[in-house]
This record gives C-alpha cells, sequence and structure tokens, in this order.
C-alpha cells in the first residue's frame, strides 16, 4: 500500500463522474415486492391467492423449525438441510424430494443458499434436464410451478435476482447458473425475521449487501440506473449495521439493512460482482468459510486495490459509510478494515484455519473466475491476488 501524505483532494470529488448512460441494460424485478414489518402475512396471502395446495419450503436446520410463522395452506413440506455453502450433493437432495411431491409452489425462506437452491429447485422439479446443462446465462427452458422467496438474513439480496450459485464438491468451483426464470413470482422483504440473526452474523452479511454495491458501483459494467441502488445501500450499511450488531433488536437498524441488502441484490442481476468475490470464493469452496464473513475479509483489500482505477467513486464510498475521505489507498485500505474489524469480524486467514501453503492455490483458482474478474476495474493479477491472500494472513 502506499505511504506518506495522501494527495489533496481533487475539486470534483463530491460528485462521482456517471457512467455510461447509453449502454443498453435489462433491469428486472421479483413481480411482486413486500416489503417492511409485519409483511410474512403475505405469504399466506399469495399461496391461498394462486390456490397452493403443495408448498415446499426450501430451508435451513433453523428456519426450518420456524415455517408454521408462513401459514402456508395446504399440505406443507419442507426440505429442511440447505448447507451454509451448498453443494450439487445438496442440490441434488432438495430436488429430488420436489420431484416426489410435486410442488405447486416453491419457497425460499431462509438465507442466500435457501433462496439460491429454491431458485433451482423451481426450475429442475418438472424438468430431466441435467444441472450441467443449465449452468451459465439463460440456459433454463422455463418454469412451472410458482416461486417464493422470502429472506431471515440481511446479505445476499438474493431474494431480488436471477442468479443461483452451488459447490462442484469435485473442482471445488461455485457453478453459477442465471436465469429469468428463476425471478421470484413473489419477494418478502419483512425485517423482523431477521432479529434472532447472532451479532457476529449480522456483521459479516451486512459487509456482504455492502461488497455487493460497491463492487457493482466500481464494475466497468457500472451503470447509471443502478448506481443508485449501490451507493443508497452503501449508506444503508454505514447508517445501521454498527447499530444492529450492538443491538439485534433495534428494529430500525434491522429494517435498513434489510432494504441495504435488497439493493444489493438490485445490484447483482444486471451488474454483479467483481474482484471481491472472486477473492472471497475459495475461502468457501476450499475452507468452508460462510460466504459473507469470506466477502467481509476480502472488502478491504479489493477496495484499496481498485481505488486507482475507480478513485472518486472510491471516495464516495468512504463518504457513504462515514469515513474520512482521502484519495489514498492506504487510507482507504486502513479505514474499511477497522470498520470490518470494529463490527467484530475476523479479518485473518489464520484465525479461520486457512493453511498457508494453500494460498497459491487458492490465487489460481479465483484468477480463473473470469466472469467476476473481467468486470474489475483494475486488471487483478494472480500474484496480487496471492499478496492480498498473504496480507491477510
Amino acid at each position: 500500500m502506499p505511504s506518506g501524505s495522501p494527495p489533496a483532494l481533487p475539486s470534483n470529488c463530491n460528485e462521482p463522474e456517471m457512467t455510461n448512460a447509453f449502454t443498453p441494460i435489462e433491469i428486472l424485478r421479483p413481480t411482486i415486492l413486500e416489503f417492511g414489518n409485519g409483511t410474512i402475512t403475505a405469504a399466506a396471502r399469495f399461496a391461498e391467492r394462486i390456490g397452493a395446495k403443495r408448498p415446499l419450503v426450501i430451508s435451513d436446520p433453523f428456519n426450518a423449525r420456524r415455517v408454521d410463522t408462513l401459514a402456508l395452506p395446504g399440505t406443507v413440506k419442507v426440505f429442511g438441510e440447505v448447507e451454509p455453502e451448498p453443494d450439487l450433493p445438496n442440490l441434488e437432495k432438495a430436488v429430488a424430494m420436489a420431484k416426489e411431491i410435486r410442488p405447486d409452489l416453491v419457497v425460499g425462506f431462509g438465507g442466500g443458499s435457501a433462496m439460491d437452491l429454491a431458485k433451482l429447485v423451481a426450475v429442475m422439479c418438472t424438468s430431466d434436464v441435467p444441472f450441467a446443462d443449465i449452468v451459465g446465462p439463460e440456459k433454463v427452458a422455463g418454469r412451472s410451478v410458482a416461486l417464493m422467496q422470502i429472506p431471515t438474513t440481511s446479505g445476499t439480496g438474493s431474494e431480488a435476482g436471477t442468479r443461483a450459485l452451488v459447490t462442484d464438491p469435485v473442482s471445488q468451483n461455485k457453478l453459477a447458473v442465471q436465469s429469468r426464470f428463476m425471478l421470484a413470482d413473489i419477494a418478502i422483504v419483512d425485517p423482523d425475521l431477521t432479529m434472532t440473526v447472532p451479532k457476529e452474523i449480522t456483521a459479516a452479511t451486512g459487509v456482504d449487501a455492502l461488497a455487493h454495491c460497491v463492487e457493482a458501483y466500481t464494475s466497468r459494467k457500472a451503470h447509471p440506473t443502478i448506481d443508485l441502488y449501490a451507493l443508497e445501500g452503501a449508506r444503508l450499511v454505514g447508517r445501521y449495521l454498527e447499530r444492529a450488531v450492538a443491538d439485534g433488536g433495534d428494529r430500525e437498524a434491522r429494517a435498513g439493512l434489510s432494504l441495504a441488502s435488497l439493493y444489493g441484490g438490485y445490484c447483482l442481476g444486471p451488474v454483479n460482482t467483481t474482484a471481491g468475490h472472486a477473492v472471497a470464493y475459495p475461502l468457501g469452496t476450499r475452507h468452508h468459510i460462510a460466504h459473507g464473513l469470506a466477502c467481509a475479509m476480502i472488502f478491504p483489500h479489493t477496495l484499496a486495490f481498485n481505488m486507482p482505477a475507480a478513485e472518486e467513486k472510491t471516495v464516495a464510498v468512504l463518504r457513504a459509510l462515514g469515513l474520512p475521505e482521502q484519495n489514498d489507498p492506504k487510507h482507504a485500505f486502513d479505514a474499511t478494515y477497522a470498520f470490518c474489524k470494529n463490527l467484530g469480524v475476523e479479518m485473518r486467514l489464520s484465525a479461520l484455519g486457512v493453511p498457508r501453503n494453500d494460498l497459491g492455490v487458492m490465487a489460481d483458482e479465483a484468477h480463473a473466475i473470469r466472469r467476476l474478474l473481467d468486470n474489475n476495474p483494475r486488471d487483478l493479477s494472480r500474484d496480487a491476488i496471492l499478496g492480498m491472500y498473504e496480507v491477510a494472513f
């Protein structure tokens, strides 16, 4: 990182230049969005309106125990075995259950992993097309069952998007499926559902939402129709994340983070993430570090690395987070590192059991994720990635 006194701020730093408004962009949103405290009651209303008789809820073990709060009609079945970093066997088990019960409504109820699996189950349960044939953009032929998404954390924004990721245990790579047919018919974002999230998960998932916003904002594909969500999402995290970590029962803070997460989800579809997520992925696929924690740990490293190529926007991010504004990558790193650490995020790879002799292989794998790195504002070499891991170790 550069050292010494930071340069003076340019006179136009308060207003980052607008990215190309003439670049074509397609923006997809859930058909219905219910947002706010108490909106969980919309789940039953929607299910009854469409005449659902065989709802299938895709959930993790914790949320599977509170499916009754959804008050769904008909014969409700629950797949409650979603793993924190779902892999192909986890998906195959959920799809097998769905094919057996033939649901007319699939509900993702949990964090990003549950919602991602719900998307895939909804499009795979009535088809014999192998998963490998739908990996990539827009390879899904269609969907004939309804899809509802209900987040219980404030991080992924998966309820608003068209993308799902699962890990291939053989290659240890994340496989991404993107399809307009995986967009929810209804997304219900009730901040009250996040009140039970422990503070360490609140912190990590909150920075994950921040990373979605910031990576999209500074991407080579950045677009003004998305920039407003990205910057407001960052501002909401800066205002409310510390409060929610300090007091999980702070309803205003929980609502603010739920909105930040939703806005981060809006950023993912048409723009998506860049280096931060690429560098974070091997932490999850190889060492089973939760996705939010991996992204939070990496966030300061890639933000600072990208600053020379996105100077004004990086300063705008610092401002949104309530941090001192300086045109200096070292300052950007130090300020955001302290921001994450003060939230209680573990920022050392060694403390999470990652062996030093695995850093090189992780760098190889991260550097190969071209679908993300090719849109990073600054070219990121394999050695630069390795350097980030070594600093984080």
